[in-house]
C-alpha cells in the first residue's frame, strides 16, 4: 500500500470515527429530570396534577405546542428558528460585535436549539461550552424535527420559582390550559425564560409589563398580529401570585403512581378515561352529602362509575378531598380499600343458584329464626316471613333467607365463584368465611365490586353479539387509561354465569325500594329502569350502594376510613341517595333484552314457585334459565285424604276408600308456617284427623324453632348479675293444641297458642321431649355450656 492509499485510508478511519463521535455525541434522552405525575380527562383537560420529586412543577413533553407560543418565543428568542440548522450565524455575529464594544457578555446569540442543550446540561457558561452547544445543537437538528425541538423547549424552559414548562406556567400562572392563553397572557409567558430570576410573577410587575408589551409590538411588526390586537392584549393585567393546579382526581392520580409499572407506561402523563363534566358534578355531589354526614360524624364518601359499554371508568371519586383537615382521612382511597361488603353479594348468589340450577326465580326459600353451629343470623327487621320467593328475599335483602340458601349452595363453591368473578380480596380459606360471606362476612374493594357487576352486564349486553356464546373478556377490570378498542376476543360456550341467570337476577334487583321520592319511579314514564342494591356491614360501618343499567355500573360508599361505626350509617339511608342522583346525571337508555335463546318456559307452581308436579293446582308458564330444569319439583304440593265432608284428614284405617276426598294442599313444615300464616292470611292449616283415625306415619305436626337439635348454648348473666333463662320457642300445625314440656324427662310446663318457655337448664347436655295432647312426639338435645368455661 503506497503512502496514497494510506493516506486515503487513514483519512476515511478518522472521517468515520468523528462521525459516530458525532452521532453518539448526543445522549438518548436529553433531559432526565423528574416531571410531574398528570391525569387529563378523555377531553384533554387537566384533572389533577403532582409536584415532582425535586419540588419542581415540571410536565412531561406535550403532544404539540400551541401556535400562539410558537410565535411569541420566535419573535423574542429565535426569528430565524425554521431556517437555521441549529446555529443562526448572523444572530451568533451580532453577539459578538455587541459583546466586543461592550467589553462584557450582553448578548448570546443562542437558538432555541442551543438553549434545549443548554438546558439539558445545565453546565457554566463558557466559551468552550458555548462551542460545544453548537455542535450539540446541530446534532439535535439532525435527530428532531423542529416541532419537536419547540416541544422540548416548551416542555423544560424556567418560568420563575418551581415552575418549569409552559403548561405548568399556564396553570400556575393563569389557571387555565396553555391552548387557550390569550396574546397578552402568551407574550408574558414567552418573556420569563429569559431571565426567570428577574421577572417572576408578583415582583418586578413594571418590568414584567414593558417586556411583554414590547414584545407584543414586535409581533405586529412582524405580522403575527395586527397593532389593534397587541394594544389591547397591553390592557390584559399580569399575573400575582400562583394559582393551585386543579385536584378534582387526586385518588386516580395517585392510583396512576402506584400502577404505573405494571401498566407499562413510561410518561408520567396519560389521558384517563374519566368524562371531565361528569367527574365535577359527582365531586360537587359527593361533597354537598359529605356535608351533610359529617354532622353525625361520617367523614368518608366514595363513588365510581363504569362505563359498561366501552368497560372504561368514567368518573373515580375515591374520597372528598379536603387535604386541610387531616382528620378526615380524605387522601385515603376507599375505592381500593378492602371493606366489609354487606349484603351486596346477594345478587352474586341468587345468580349462581340459578345458574347452576338450585333454585328458580321465584323458589320459596325458609325465612325463620335460624342456628347453625352456633351462627345466628337476624334480619334487618328482626322479623320473619316463614317462607318467602327467592327473588322477593334478595329485593328486600332479607338475611335469613340469604344464609339459607348459601348452606343450600354450600360456601365453599360461592367462594370459589366470587374469585372467579374477580374479588382479589378473599386471601382467606372458605372456612375462615363460612356462612357469614353473604353477610359482609368478607372483605372486598369498590374496585372489585363494580367490576364483577360490569361483567354481568357486558355479558347480558353480548348477547346478541357473540350469538349467545360468551367472552371471556367481559369479566376482565375496567381501564382508566384511555386507548384504542382491542378486538373481539375468542368466544366461548360456558360463562361464570349464564344469559339467562343474570337477566333474572337484574329483574330482581330492579323491585328494591327506592328511597324518598324515587320510591314512586313507576308512576314516571321518564324514570330510568334501574337495578340496584345496598349493603351495610356489621357495627354500621359501612353504606353501600351498587346500582346498574345496560350502559352504565355505578357504586357508591359511605362511611369512616378508620371503620368507625355510626348510627344512620346505613346503605338505604346514606349512600342509595347519593346512587340515584349520580344515575339522574347520566344519559337514559332503554332495559335488557330479554335472552330468549337462553331461557326455557316451563311449569312452574305458582304458590311455590318451583317446578310444577301432579299436586301443583295453580300453574303458569315461566322463563328460565336453563339449568332450571335440574331443580326439584314442588315439595310443599301434597296430595291428603279428606273424609266425605272434607271436614277430616283420614286414613284407610278409619275410612273407606271409596268415601274418602282426594285434595292437593299446600303444606309448609310446621316452622315455616308459623311464620307463614301471619303474614298469609289466605294460608290454609291442614284439618286435623277425624277422631279414631291411627296417626301412625303421619306428616311431622310440631318443630322446635329454637334450639336447634344438637345446639350448643350460652346462657349469659343479666344486668343485675342473676343468671339468664333460656328462651325455647315451638310450632305446631294446630295453634290452639297444647304442647307438654319435658326437659331429661320430667315434666316442665304446658303451653298453648303461643308455644314459648324460659327454662333455667343446668349446665350440660339435656333431652327435651315435647308431646301434644294428640300424642305426637318430637325428642331432641341440646347443651348449655358452663359459663366459667365459655
Amino acid at each position: 500500500m503506497n503512502k496514497k492509499s494510506s493516506a486515503l485510508l487513514i483519512s476515511d478511519i478518522s472521517c468515520l470515527f468523528l462521525l459516530l463521535i458525532f452521532l453518539l455525541i448526543l445522549p438518548p434522552k436529553l433531559f432526565k429530570s423528574p416531571t410531574s405525575y398528570v391525569v387529563e380527562a378523555s377531553n384533554g383537560a387537566l384533572l389533577s396534577a403532582s409536584i415532582a420529586k425535586d419540588g419542581q412543577w415540571r410536565f412531561p413533553v406535550a403532544d404539540s405546542v400551541p401556535a400562539k407560543f410558537k410565535a411569541c418565543i420566535i419573535a423574542f428568542e429565535d426569528k430565524r428558528f425554521y431556517s437555521h440548522f441549529g446555529v443562526d450565524l448572523m444572530a451568533m455575529s451580532r453577539a459578538i460585535r455587541q459583546n466586543i464594544r461592550a467589553k462584557s457578555i450582553i448578548s448570546g446569540g443562542s437558538t432555541l436549539t442551543m438553549q434545549v442543550i443548554r438546558l439539558s446540561s445545565r453546565e457554566d457558561r463558557t466559551i468552550l461550552q458555548k462551542l460545544f452547544e453548537i455542535i450539540l445543537a446541530f446534532r439535535l437538528e439532525v435527530k428532531d424535527s423542529k416541532d419537536e425541538i419547540m416541544g422540548l423547549y416548551a416542555a423544560n424552559a424556567p418560568f420563575g420559582s418551581n415552575v418549569v414548562g409552559l403548561e405548568a406556567a399556564s396553570w400556575r400562572y393563569f389557571g387555565r390550559d396553555a391552548a387557550t392563553l390569550s396574546w397578552g397572557e402568551m407574550a408574558t409567558l414567552a418573556v420569563l425564560p429569559n431571565s426567570p430570576s428577574l421577572v417572576h410573577p408578583g415582583k418586578n410587575a413594571g418590568k414584567l409589563i414593558k417586556k411583554r408589551n414590547d414584545l407584543l409590538d414586535k409581533l405586529a411588526r412582524l405580522k403575527y398580529i395586527d397593532q389593534s390586537t397587541a394594544n389591547l392584549a397591553k390592557l390584559e393585567p399580569v399575573p400575582g401570585k400562583p394559582l393551585p393546579l386543579p385536584q378534582n382526581a387526586p385518588h386516580l392520580l395517585n392510583r396512576f403512581k402506584a400502577e404505573r409499572s405494571a401498566l407499562n407506561i413510561t410518561s408520567t402523563r396519560i389521558k384517563s378515561t374519566l368524562a371531565e363534566d361528569l367527574q365535577l358534578k359527582i365531586n360537587s355531589i359527593l361533597k354537598r352529602y359529605n356535608n351533610r354526614y359529617r354532622a353525625n360524624d361520617i367523614n368518608n364518601i366514595s363513588a365510581l362509575v363504569l362505563d359498561a359499554r366501552t368497560g372504561r371508568v368514567v368518573s373515580y371519586v375515591g374520597n372528598i378531598y379536603q387535604p386541610e383537615n387531616a382528620d378526615l382521612q380524605s387522601h385515603v382511597d376507599m375505592i381500593k380499600a378492602p371493606r366489609s361488603p354487606g349484603s351486596t353479594l346477594k345478587p352474586l348468589l341468587y345468580a349462581s343458584m340459578l345458574n347452576d340450577g338450585f333454585i328458580l326465580p321465584h323458589s320459596l326459600v325458609p325465612d325463620i329464626p335460624t342456628q347453625i353451629a352456633g351462627y345466628s343470623p337476624q334480619n334487618y327487621d328482626l322479623g320473619y316471613d316463614g317462607a318467602i320467593a327467592a327473588d322477593k328475599a334478595l329485593s328486600r335483602s332479607l338475611n335469613i333467607p340469604a344464609v339459607k340458601m348459601l348452606q343450600q349452595y354450600k360456601y365453599e363453591r360461592f367462594y370459589d365463584k366470587l374469585k372467579k368473578l374477580g374479588m382479589s380480596t378473599l386471601n382467606q380459606p372458605a372456612d375462615h368465611y363460612g356462612l357469614s360471606l353473604i353477610l359482609g362476612g368478607s372483605e372486598v374493594t369498590m374496585w372489585d365490586l363494580a367490576n364483577t357487576y360490569m361483567g354481568m352486564v357486558r355479558t347480558l349486553n353480548h348477547f346478541n353479539t357473540y350469538k349467545g356464546f360468551y367472552n371471556p373478556a367481559d369479566y376482565n377490570q375496567a381501564s382508566y387509561v384511555l386507548k384504542e378498542d382491542e378486538g373481539l376476543k375468542d368466544d366461548q360456550r360456558n360463562s361464570y354465569l349464564d344469559h339467562g341467570s343474570i337477566w333474572a337476577t337484574f329483574n330482581a334487583m330492579e323491585e328494591v325500594m327506592r328511597p324518598g321520592d324515587e320510591g314512586l319511579w313507576e308512576q314516571f314514564s321518564s324514570s330510568q329502569r334501574v337495578a340496584w342494591k345496598t349493603g351495610t356491614s356489621f357495627g354500621f360501618r359501612d353504606a353501600w350502594a351498587v346500582g346498574l343499567t345496560p350502559d352504565h355500573v355505578v357504586c357508591v360508599w359511605v362511611g369512616n376510613a378508620d371503620g368507625e361505626g355510626r348510627p344512620g350509617l346505613v346503605g338505604i339511608e346514606a349512600a342509595a341517595p347519593v346512587l340515584f342522583d349520580i344515575f339522574r346525571l347520566l344519559p337514559k337508555g332503554k332495559w335488557f333484552d330479554a335472552p330468549v335463546t337462553k331461557l326455557k318456559k316451563i311449569k312452574v307452581c305458582k304458590q311455590s314457585g318451583f317446578k310444577a308436579g301432579d299436586y301443583c293446582p295453580d300453574q303458569v308458564d315461566e322463563l328460565i334459565p336453563p339449568a332450571g330444569e335440574k331443580t326439584v319439583v314442588c315439595p310443599y304440593h301434597k296430595l291428603i285424604h279428606l273424609d266425605r265432608t272434607a271436614t277430616y284428614r283420614v286414613t284407610d284405617y278409619c275410612e273407606n276408600v271409596t268415601d274418602m276426598q282426594h285434595k292437593s294442599w299446600f303444606i309448609l313444615p310446621p316452622a315455616m308456617e308459623y311464620y307463614y300464616r301471619i303474614k298469609n292470611s289466605d294460608y290454609k292449616t291442614l284439618p286435623s284427623y277425624k277422631p279414631g283415625c291411627d296417626l301412625s306415619g303421619a306428616n311431622n305436626v310440631m318443630e322446635l324453632i329454637y334450639p336447634k337439635n344438637g345446639a350448643v348454648i350460652y346462657i349469659p348473666l343479666e344486668l343485675n348479675g342473676q343468671r339468664g333463662k333460656l328462651v325455647l320457642n315451638a310450632a305446631h300445625r294446630n295453634q290452639h293444641v297444647k304442647i307438654y314440656w319435658h326437659i331429661d324427662n320430667e315434666y316442665v310446663a304446658t303451653t298453648t297458642n303461643y308455644h314459648q318457655l324460659a327454662v333455667s337448664p343446668a349446665p350440660g347436655k339435656h333431652t327435651l321431649t315435647l308431646v301434644d295432647e294428640n300424642g305426637e312426639r318430637l325428642e331432641q338435645v341440646f347443651t348449655v355450656l358452663d359459663k366459667e368455661k365459655k
